[in-house]
């Protein structure tokens, strides 16, 4: 069986095109982990500031708590 210009022309744009849209998906699926990954590195890198920020409220609530005058208790 041989093929004709034509033919050849035909499986060679079919091919193409798969192939054309085998990197479209292959595309979407990169474009969605990036978005993903930095989705997740914003939320981390938040939760990191609001544990920096608790813990330093936590240090100068100590300090105000330990320079407090010691009250005797009564008897």
């Amino acid at each position: 069986m041989s093929l004709t210009p034509k033919a050849s022309g035909d499986e060679a744009e079919q091919l193409f095109s798969k192939t054309r849209t085998q990197s479209m998906s292959l595309n979407r699926i990169i474009s969605e982990r990036d978005a993903v990954s930095e989705a997740r590195e914003a939320k981390t890198a938040r939760l990191r500031e609001l544990r920096l920020e608790k813990e330093a409220d936590d240090r100068a609530a100590a300090l105000v708590l330990a320079a407090m005058p010691k009250r005797a208790g009564k008897r």
